[in-house]
């Protein structure tokens, strides 16, 4: 299992607007294939970011499952118009847990 990473700089002012638009978003990254769950966090420092943790069943799973589906448009169309810049994604592997 990996995990996803991704710090979302939202626009500010925007940010009920994202939260909305994101409840309707989950449900469609959570029916993707090797999808396993998910938690977004909101920054009590900053809040106009978030940080987006996604587990999945192998990084191909992400990239081309999800990234290369069709319903990866709607989730673009959801959310992409709220970053300010656009979030670096990054793939984690697990060293140690407690």
């Amino acid at each position: 299992m990996i995990l996803e990473h991704a710090l979302l700089p939202v626009v500010p002012g925007r940010e009920a607007a994202f939260e909305a638009a994101f409840a309707e978003a989950k449900a469609i990254i959570a029916s993707m294939p090797g999808f396993v769950d998910l938690r977004l966090s909101r920054s009590i420092e900053t809040p106009n970011e978030y940080l987006l943790l996604v587990h999945w069943e192998s990084v191909e799973a992400h990239e081309q499952g999800f990234r290369g589906s069709p319903e990866y448009g709607r989730w673009r169309e959801l959310l992409h118009g709220f970053y300010e810049p656009f979030p670096v994604v990054e793939h984690f592997a697990p060293v140690h847990s407690a």
